[in-house]
C-alpha cells in the first residue's frame, strides 16, 4: 500500500466548526482558573492559536490577551510542510507571564507536542489548552476538545480557499 497524501486522510474544519469547538473549549475552561476560577490572561500561540484564543477570551470575558510566536514548521516546497525544532520568535509581556500562574495558553492543535513543550518550559505553571490534539502531543496539553489520529492532516479554514471543483463524473 502506498503512503497517503495529506488530503487523503484530511479533517476539514470550517469557520463555523472552529468557532463551535473554541466555544466548547471556553466552556470547559470556565471557572478552572487559579484565582477563584478566573484567568489573568489568554496567550495565543501564533498563528493558529489566534482565532481560538480570541473566541475563548470573549466567552470567558478575559480582556488581557497577548501572543507568543513559535515557529516549528517550514515550507519544504513539497506536498506538505515539514516540522523542525521549535523556536520562539516573540515572547509575551514578561511582567504579565511570570512562571505562567493564572495564564491560559491557547493553540489550535497539538501535533507532536514540540511547540507546547518549549512554551511549557518557559511558563511551567500556565494552563495549556488546544482545540484539537493528536496522540503524540496529548501529554503536553492540559485541556483539549477533539482528538484526531496522528496521521490525520487538519485543514484549518485560514489555510483554505473556496474554489470551483470539476464534477466527479465530468462536465456534461
Amino acid at each position: 500500500m502506498s503512503e497517503r497524501l495529506p488530503h487523503e486522510k484530511g479533517f476539514h474544519i470550517s469557520w463555523d466548526q472552529i468557532h463551535r469547538d473554541s466555544r466548547a473549549l471556553a466552556w470547559r475552561l470556565d471557572g478552572k482558573g487559579p484565582d477563584d476560577g478566573a484567568w489573568k490572561a489568554v496567550v495565543a500561540i501564533t498563528r493558529g492559536g489566534m482565532a481560538p484564543a480570541m473566541i475563548v477570551s470573549r466567552e470567558l470575558d478575559i480582556r488581557t490577551v497577548d501572543t507568543i510566536s513559535v515557529k516549528s514548521y517550514y515550507s519544504g516546497g513539497g506536498a506538505q510542510d515539514k516540522q523542525r525544532e521549535a523556536q520562539v520568535l516573540k515572547s509575551p509581556d514578561a511582567d504579565l507571564m511570570g512562571d505562567g500562574e493564572g495564564i491560559l495558553i491557547v493553540d489550535d492543535l497539538v501535533d507532536s507536542g514540540k511547540t507546547l513543550e518549549l512554551v511549557r518550559q518557559m511558563y511551567p505553571k500556565a494552563h495549556f489548552a488546544t482545540v484539537y490534539a493528536k496522540p503524540a502531543g496529548e501529554p503536553m496539553v492540559d485541556t483539549f476538545i477533539t482528538g484526531v489520529s496522528q496521521d490525520t492532516w487538519i485543514f484549518f479554514p485560514w489555510d483554505m480557499a473556496l474554489q470551483y471543483v470539476e464534477p466527479y463524473r465530468g462536465t456534461d
